[in-house]
């Protein structure tokens, strides 16, 4: 391997390693410290709707244990929370 095919392995290298850093969106601050993962308004949307989805599946399970470890109550009521929990969007 010559001086050139050298130089031209280096730069491929190098080019390689910043596509990548911008494909996991992995930046640096001026000094080149503080890596941190960029967070772009499409994934900051996702982690909102995720987060809701989540509290609403944890108000439906709240409620399904309420219904499970409540002994004195009766069937109708059952019914009609049950029924609540299916309007739930």
């Amino acid at each position: 391997m010559n001086v050139y095919e050298m130089v031209i392995a280096i730069v491929v290298v190098a080019t390689i390693g910043r596509v990548l850093q911008a494909r996991y969106g992995v930046v640096r601050t001026k000094q080149g410290e503080n890596v941190h993962f960029r967070d772009d308004p499409a994934a900051q949307a996702e982690n909102a709707r995720l987060r809701d989805e989540l509290k609403a599946m944890k108000d439906r399970l709240a409620v399904l244990e309420r219904l499970a470890t409540d002994s004195n109550d009766s069937g109708a009521r059952l019914d009609r929370e049950i029924e609540k929990l299916r309007d739930r969007p």
